[in-house]
């Protein structure tokens, strides 16, 4: 059995989805792109910004589930262009200092509305 996360402290889901679900230990989280809980949309902000937004986002979901940084054991970035890797790779790392979760980054060929990144996560409540 499942259930939904939310939290006003991350932006409402953009489509049918929700912010997160968890099963067991397990939380998966949706998407986080640089949207403020505002509804501003940081689409022309510098890579870097976009990055901490999103993952602010993130982080947000992940605390109303009972899960911290500490906690991710994956994520998945989605870059508009893979260009920007160092870019958001230089502010990811700060979020995730000592033992890194795993991760993938790949180039996609367009994201929601039109911004620099998307972010993912799969973390343990343990």
């Amino acid at each position: 059995m499942s259930d939904t996360i939310h939290t006003d402290a991350a932006p409402e889901a953009v489509g049918a989805y929700s912010q997160a679900t968890t099963t067991g230990d397990l939380v998966f989280t949706a998407g986080q792109i640089p949207l403020t809980t505002d509804g501003d949309l940081l689409a022309d902000a510098s890579i870097a910004e976009q990055t901490e937004t999103a993952l602010d986002n993130l982080l947000a979901v992940l605390e109303e589930a009972g899960a911290g940084p500490d906690d991710v054991l994956k994520t998945t970035v989605f870059l508009a262009d893979i260009d920007d890797f160092e870019e958001m790779n230089e502010v990811y790392a700060g979020y995730f200092e000592g033992s890194p979760p795993a991760r993938s980054a790949v180039q996609a060929g367009a994201l929601p509305k039109g911004v620099g990144v998307e972010i993912e996560a799969v973390a343990s409540r343990e």
